[in-house]
């Protein structure tokens, strides 16, 4: 399934987990739990040794599954078991791109189910080769707006980017927060886009999730939380997130809608 038939439907849950951890066969069934529980897209990010936009919860998900012997390979061959009938987006770094080789790398997304690829450490000034390669191979790229872009840049992330633009809820590494800052509400707002706006980093509570998109947003972004959960081997208890989840931002929609009317 394409982003763009995803979001047909929005308001959507998108829910990041990292692949290897804690072994490549488990995380194809927890893709698929996830999407029993109500997540819409599932991000399988692919575990680097500097994961420089990643807190510490994420950081010691993707040295657990570097030591469970994830690489380039398993991650693709692992994506292709995934059954669930959702959009599968890869989240990782460019190096690891560069090194297989861009071509290469978008063609093998395209036949492993990957329908996007978000890259945080790629700037779009500097995306042009891969984007014509994800273009051949039917691919989106995304791109981020954090709270501190420049507002003349904005225009340029969002036109270059397919899919949906992340917005970064806050300056800063993944993890889980206790609030929903008013700069990512600002922020919702000042972009304008045709594209939907998915909000991300310190999403991690289903009242939190509601007030993203109370505020614009047409999707929240879960990551270190689900991680969390499955580190400590809580399975239930990362089921029960997302369906609450899953039913905060449709209720939060539903009241939009009817406050509109």
């Amino acid at each position: 399934m394409k982003l763009s038939e995803a979001f047909e439907r929005r308001p959507l849950l998108i829910a990041y987990i990292c692949a290897g951890d804690p072994n490549p066969e488990a995380t194809v069934e927890m893709a698929e739990l996830l999407a029993r529980a109500g997540a819409d897209v599932v991000e399988l990010g692919l575990p680097h040794s500097d994961p420089i936009a990643d807190g510490p919860v994420i950081q010691a998900a993707a040295q657990r599954a570097i030591e469970a012997g994830m690489d380039t390979d398993l991650y693709f061959e692992m994506a292709s078991r995934i059954k669930a009938d959702l959009p599968l987006v890869f989240m990782g770094y460019y190096n690891m791109i560069y090194q297989r080789g861009l071509e290469k790398f978008a063609t093998d997304c395209a036949k492993s189910g990957i329908t996007g690829l978000i890259v945080p450490d790629l700037p779009p000034e500097e995306a042009g080769p891969l984007r014509e390669a994800c273009e051949r191979a039917d691919v989106d790229l995304i791109y981020l707006v954090a709270p501190n872009t420049p507002a003349e840049r904005i225009p340029l992330i969002a036109e270059s980017s397919s899919g949906f633009l992340y917005l970064v809820a806050r300056s800063g590494v993944t993890g889980a927060r206790a609030e929903v800052q008013e700069s990512t509400k600002a922020l919702i707002e000042r972009v304008k886009t045709d594209l939907p706006k998915a909000v991300g980093f310190g999403i991690s509570t289903p009242e939190q999730a509601a007030e993203v998109i109370r505020a614009g947003a047409d999707a929240a972004i879960v990551g270190s939380a689900c991680v969390d959960l499955i580190s400590r081997g809580d399975l239930a208890g990362l089921e029960e997130l997302i369906r609450g989840m899953k039913a905060a931002i449709r209720e939060a929609r539903q009241i939009e809608v009817v406050a509109r009317i």
